[in-house]
């Protein structure tokens, strides 16, 4: 909700990328903002806002009753904890309502040291069912922005099942993986995009066959639908774009506005200002079809010179939104009163004794003259009340003078205090000491399966595990089952069931990568081992994961070997040296043709600008996932010390399988094409 008190109304939460974005978000009539500091925020390259501006800023944003939600939405390494904290106390200490976050290091800190910031889970959090809806509320998450993928009726139901506030993406960019699963510009390029500086290398030319621009969506655009957003019980939309410019933030608003107020929003304007290709709904409707894919083209540009100054003049000034009453009393022989309320806030400002009239006498006609002089503030006067007595005289400066004091006193009421952070102490962690190694061999067909050893696991999918049951009792307590990645709403019961059912039949272990899943394993028996897509950096997510239930984590593929090291925590953590990495994760499938799956074999290939193949794997025909072209291998450099490796086999056929094993097993050099990955990059 914003802070202008509109109980019941949904919140329209504009992007800020720096001072002229601000004002016209503000001016046009937004009701919450946000936007980044220097550091820790998943727009890095936008203007942003330095620590000296904020708390002018934020003021500047509660006066005119709008609510302010900072992110440091980016994964953190241990060496920069320190500083994330300096930034969270920046933040919070602001007088900030929200902070956006997607590493559990960042939530936890807010959570503990700022409890009365409300602490808000990122989209990129990948919050797809209500299953992951409850594991954040009960960490004591007040927000979850859910992933843009879902549709009406999905978005319905997880709002309804979560104590937590949903908020939802209305406008914008569409990233064409699903967040914080995407992994390719920091794969290719090095720039993470869970680190902010995403080079949107998927909206160059990627291929399937002779179909160019597979991975490029076009903008998203749900306003024609936000009545249908707010029966849902989501609480805010929210508009993406926090590195485009002011008359895009302005039209996007206004959009907004024009379609809660019943009137036909502007989409011309909105779709000149910035679109690729025009907009669409297809995740929304559930209609996810080749319509939905669209790039920039040069009449997208051109289009936008014809709109860009008509837009500019709907925030040239400040439309001083916020009613006030005042009442003014003056008397002789009293000091003069100027009281003045937004209807929840009083203020009261007192002027000297009242002179004799020497020439005209003050009235409430005079006196009104200098009081609505509001100019400069948000405040426009609906009502004046005066109790002035005969024949007494003000100066028309000491009256500028009360209104200056009273509106801002007021804005301070409205301000309210800033928060006081809690006595800080650093965690103590007990001291890792690695167990004895173990190797997790994850198949993804039935035809690659071996056994690598009595020190060895094996992980099979979820899937492939209920076809060949055998495996339960030809690997026992080594083996392990592997959840789908992307679970959408409604699914999660049925996994459920398939769990009990496994676990009816002997299984023990259960691996996921998805904040769900220590909901869908409650009271299954099932022991819980966290994957590789829930992104932990540093030591303090590890340890916080644990505490969700996860019995050990496999640490992210984008943690250079270096910041491996240096996690100092006792829980059991491992990686993954060896494998076609996955890139990114997919909805709406880009190998699809008009026909949509037709008879594609869910095995097929993308072909980027330099010719390369990328692995396209369909999930049972839930999502479907892009993996590297060439597999990370790590044997024969030097790693630090974990509890287990795993050798993460996707298109290989069985005799590749077992080749690799038998030299990684022995550290061996690969006699194939490998990557590093970023283990032995710097990671930006």
């Amino acid at each position: 909700m914003s802070r202008n008190g509109k109980q019941g109304t949904i919140e329209v939460l504009a992007p800020v990328g720096g001072s002229e974005q601000l004002k016209a978000a503000v001016y046009c009539g937004a009701d919450a903002v946000y936007f980044g500091l220097k550091q820790f925020n998943a727009r890095r390259n936008a203007d942003n806002f330095f620590d000296e501006d904020l708390s002018g800023t934020v003021r500047f944003c509660h006066a005119h009753g709008v609510a302010v939600h900072i992110t440091l939405n980016t994964l953190i390494l241990d060496r920069e904890l320190a500083e994330m904290r300096d930034a969270a106390d920046t933040a919070c200490g602001s007088g900030a309502d929200a902070v956006i976050t997607q590493d559990l290091a960042v939530a936890e800190y807010i959570r503990t040291f700022w409890p009365s910031v409300q602490v808000h889970a990122s989209t990129q959090m990948a919050v797809h069912n209500a299953e992951g809806a409850h594991v954040l509320s009960d960490a004591g998450y007040h927000r979850i922005v859910l992933a843009r993928e879902l549709t009406l009726p999905e978005i319905a139901s997880v709002a309804e099942k979560t104590e937590a506030d949903c908020e939802v993406f209305i406008h914008g960019a569409h990233c064409m993986s699903v967040s914080g699963n995407c992994y390719m510009s920091a794969m290719i390029g090095g720039r993470s995009g869970n680190r902010g500086l995403c080079a949107q290398p998927c909206r160059l030319t990627w291929e399937k066959d002779g179909r160019e621009y597979v991975l490029s969506l076009k903008d998203m655009s749900y306003i024609g639908r936000i009545r249908d957003l707010e029966k849902t019980g989501v609480r805010s939309v929210k508009i993406e774009g926090r590195m485009k410019r002011a008359e895009y933030v302005a039209a996007a608003v206004t959009a907004c506005r024009e379609a809660i107020e019943g009137r036909a929003p502007d989409m011309d304007s909105l779709r000149a200002v910035f679109s690729r290709s025009g907009f669409t709904d297809g995740f929304l409707t559930g209609k996810r079809t080749l319509d939905m894919f669209g790039i920039r083209t040069k009449e997208d540009v051109t289009a936008a010179k014809d709109v860009l100054a008509g837009l500019a003049q709907l925030y040239r000034k400040d439309p001083q939104r916020i009613a006030v009453d005042m009442h003014f009393t003056a008397e002789a022989g009293k000091r003069s009163v100027l009281t003045v309320t937004d209807g929840t806030n009083t203020s009261v400002s007192e002027g000297d004794v009242p002179e004799e009239a020497r020439t005209q006498p003050l009235t409430a006609e005079s006196a009104s003259r200098n009081l609505f002089k509001t100019g400069g503030t948000p405040y426009t006067v609906r009502g004046f009340e005066a109790e002035i007595g005969p024949d007494i005289s003000i100066p028309p400066g000491q009256m500028n003078a009360m209104r200056r004091d009273a509106l801002e006193k007021l804005t301070d009421l409205r301000c309210g205090t800033l928060p006081q952070k809690q006595p800080y102490a650093p965690a103590e962690h007990a001291p890792y000491v690695p167990g004895k190694k173990v190797f997790r061999l994850r198949f993804e067909r039935a035809g690659q399966v071996f056994d690598g050893g009595e020190d060895t696991q094996t992980v099979l999918p979820l899937r492939l595990l209920e076809e060949h049951p055998e495996f339960l009792g030809r690997f026992g307590e080594r083996l392990i089952a592997e959840l789908p990645a992307l679970i959408w709403e409604g699914d999660g019961p049925g996994i459920r069931e398939r769990l009990l059912k496994l676990r009816e039949n002997g299984l023990r272990h259960v691996l996921s990568g998805n904040i769900c899943a220590p909901e869908l394993v409650r009271d299954t028996g099932l022991i819980l081992h966290g994957g590789a897509e829930l992104n932990v950096l540093n030591t303090e997510a590890l340890e916080r994961y644990a505490r969700y239930g996860f019995s050990d984590l496999t640490l992210s593929f984008e943690l250079p070997h270096r910041d491996m090291g240096a996690i100092h925590s006792d829980v059991r953590r491992g990686f993954i040296g060896y494998g076609h990495l996955p890139l990114m994760k997919f909805r709406n499938c880009p190998g699809k043709g008009r026909n949509g799956c037709g008879d594609c074999t869910g095995n097929t290939v993308l072909t980027d600008r330099m010719r390369e193949k990328y692995p396209l794997l369909c999930r049972e025909r839930k999502f479907s996932e892009l993996l590297n072209c060439v597999p990370v291998y790590t044997a024969d450099r030097r790693m630090p010390d974990t509890d287990f490796e795993t050798l993460y086999f996707t298109v290989e056929p069985e005799e590749q399988c077992r080749h690799v094993y038998a030299l990684y097993r022995n550290g061996a050099a690969p006699d194939f094409r490998r990557t590093g990955g970023l283990y032995f990059r710097e990671l930006l």
